[in-house]
C-alpha cells in the first residue's frame, strides 16, 4: 500500500515542480496536493494499526507522515493564500528528519536504495526551507527543476518497478542514484545560475561573468 502512496508522491513533486517552473496555476496544483497529502496520511495509520507488533513497519509508515503533512500544508496555503513561511520552516524540520530516516534505512532496514532516496528528499526540502521559509527567490528555477526530477527518480519509477517486480540488485541502485543525484543536481545548479549556458557553450569564458 505504502508503495501505491510513493506513486503519487511522484505525481506530486513532479507537479509542484512544474508550478514553481511557472507551467501551472498554484490553485490548480493545489487541489492535487490536497488530494496526495489526504492519501499520505491515511495510508500510514493504517498501515501502523495494521502492524502494531512490527517495529519496522511502524517506522518506515511514521515517515509517510512528513509528506502527507507537507502536502496538506502546501495545498490549503495555496487555496487560501497564506503566507509561505510556515510550509518553509517545517520543511526543515522534515530536511532533518529524513537525514534520520535515511540512517534507519541503511543501519536498520537494509534498504540501501531507500537509503539514498531519503537523501534525496532531504535535500529537496532543504530546498523548499531556503525558498519558502528563508525566501530566497532566485532558487526558484533550480528548486522547480529538482523537485519535478525528484519525482520520478524517487517517486514514480522505484514504485512502479517495486509494484512490477524490478526493483532488484539494491547496492547497483543505490550506487546509481547517489551518481545520477551529484551529477544530475550539480549540473542543474550550474545552468540555473548561468555559469554554464548556451551563450557560455559557445564563446567559452569570455562570456562569463567575470568576479567582482
Amino acid at each position: 500500500m505504502a508503495y501505491v502512496g510513493l506513486l503519487y508522491v511522484g505525481a506530486v513533486l513532479f507537479l509542484n515542480g512544474v508550478m514553481l517552473l511557472g507551467k501551472a496555476d498554484p490553485k490548480a496544483i493545489a487541489v492535487f496536493n490536497v488530494f496526495v497529502g489526504g492519501l499520505q496520511v491515511i495510508t500510514p495509520t493504517i498501515l501502523i494499526v495494521a502492524n502494531l507488533s512490527d517495529p519496522a513497519t511502524i517506522l518506515s509508515a511514521s515517515g509517510i507522515y512528513l509528506f502527507g503533512f507537507t502536502y496538506l500544508y502546501v495545498g490549503i496555503g495555496l487555496l487560501g493564500d497564506f503566507d509561505s513561511s510556515g510550509v518553509g520552516w517545517f520543511s526543515l524540520f522534515v530536511a532533518i528528519m529524513a537525514l534520520g530516516y535515511s540512517f534507519a534505512n541503511f543501519r536498520l532496514l537494509g534498504d540501501s536504495p531507500f537509503g539514498v532516496i531519503w537523501l534525496y528528499w532531504s535535500f529537496l526540502w532543504l530546498l523548499f526551507f531556503l525558498l519558502l521559509g528563508l525566501k530566497i527567490e532566485s532558487l526558484t528555477r533550480y528548486t522547480g527543476w529538482v523537485a519535478a526530477i525528484e519525482g520520478w527518480v524517487t517517486g514514480a519509477i522505484p514504485s512502479f518497478l517495486i509494484m512490477t517486480g524490478y526493483w532488484q540488485n539494491p547496492n547497483t541502485i543505490a550506487l546509481a542514484l547517489v551518481i545520477f543525484g551529484v551529477v544530475v543536481f550539480v549540473a542543474l545548479w550550474l545552468i540555473t545560475t548561468g555559469v554554464w549556458s548556451l551563450r557560455g557553450f559557445r564563446w567559452g569564458f569570455r562570456a562569463m561573468p567575470t568576479p567582482r
